[in-house]
């Protein structure tokens, strides 16, 4: 008795657990998603269009720069803004009053949403157009879905796009921001957004160096520091006859002598002379 009494209820246990994800499995099946009935059309989104007994409205359109869809029989339809549900309601009520359709019931499928798409350029491994979900929506999981800043990147990144409808414009430090401990610094995209890395600033050097050319300027660089990105002083050069060659707010080249410690700037060509003796 007592193991038919344990079998009893280990069954009524299962029976009830299966009962539950049942039902938890039928309450997901038939909730809407969140993010498709919150996403916001936009210019260059595709939609497929259809219209309950009505072939004929059955369409796949764009959604022009200018927010606009060419639809049959009603002509063009301002679509960017809207919810999916809210132009599907939109669509229907032209349809009605246009004596087309008496109660039409239209379905539109997001077949390409390019309203939730960053585009990333610039010193980046692998430009090009990402989306938010795939990157959290931050700074810095959209720069990771790009492959990361270039060797040749900078730290600056240049965020560009709209808020309110107005301009927006951000210059992000990355290295502070990856340094900080407030998550507020990892700015927040939206839609539409550019993001351009910018090449990291250089230096050349020349002369009577180990290893002539083109170096990465750090920051607070000195003419020292500079030497030896270059290999440091040949036998035959000096340190005594260094110059720098630098451009002026007119634009003119101004050739300088400089010590050790002088600073080095972006586009700073450093030559160091062979010595006299």
């Amino acid at each position: 008795m007592k193991r038919d009494s344990l079998n009893s209820f280990r069954r009524r246990r299962l029976l009830g657990v299966l009962a539950f994800c049942t039902a938890a499995w039928m309450a997901v099946l038939t909730t809407p998603a969140f993010a498709e009935q919150e996403y916001l059309l936009a210019p260059g989104d595709i939609l497929k269009i259809t219209v309950f007994k009505n072939a004929d409205l059955s369409v796949d359109v764009r959604v022009s720069e200018a927010g606009l869809i060419s639809y049959p029989r009603i002509g063009s339809v301002p679509v960017s803004g809207l919810t999916l549900p809210a132009a599907e309601r939109k669509i229907a009520q032209m349809l009605k009053d246009g004596g087309f359709v008496v109660n039409p019931q239209v379905n539109i499928l997001l077949t390409q949403a390019f309203g939730n798409l960053v585009s990333v350029i610039g010193e980046v491994n692998t430009a090009g157009r990402y989306s938010l979900d795939a990157a959290g929506g931050h700074l810095s999981g959209m720069l990771a879905a790009a492959g990361g800043v270039a060797p040749s990147g900078g730290d600056i990144v240049i965020i560009t796009g709209t808020r309110n409808g107005k301009p927006f414009r951000r210059e992000m430090d990355i290295v502070k921001m990856s340094l900080s401990r407030s998550p507020a610094d990892d700015i927040e995209l939206v839609g539409g957004d550019t993001l351009y890395v910018n090449r990291a600033p250089m230096f050349y050097i020349y002369g009577q160096v180990q290893k002539p050319g083109q170096f990465r300027l750090e920051r607070g660089m000195t003419v020292m520091q500079a030497l030896a990105s270059g290999g440091g002083v040949t036998g035959k050069g000096t340190q005594r006859g260094i110059v720098r060659h630098r451009r002026d707010a007119s634009g003119k080249v101004k050739e300088d002598g400089v010590n050790l410690d002088d600073d080095v700037q972006d586009k700073d060509v450093i030559y160091v002379k062979e010595s006299l003796f």
